[in-house]
């Protein structure tokens, strides 16, 4: 099982997130960002506060919010297929 390692907020909405087996690359978030749940995090201080849920080897927010490790990784791969 892939599981995130590291991840850190850019700017603006973008996080760069590694991965167990070496896969690193940047997700823009932007698109979500204001929108539901996802609405806190539209302020930038918020956002910033990024991390990698220790229990669940998630991205997540102190808030509760977090993010599905398989879609960003499948995000990232196609990236760099592209390239």
């Amino acid at each position: 099982m892939i599981r995130v390692t590291a991840v850190e907020a850019l700017e603006p909405y973008c996080i760069r997130v590694r991965f167990s087996d070496g896969v690193e690359g940047t997700v823009d978030l932007s698109s979500m960002i204001g929108k539901g749940v996802f609405e806190a995090l539209a302020n930038p201080e918020e956002f910033a506060r990024v991390f990698v849920d220790p229990t669940t080897q998630t991205v997540a927010w102190p808030n509760g919010i977090d993010l599905c490790p398989d879609s960003l990784y499948e995000d990232i791969k196609a990236q760099q297929q592209a390239a």
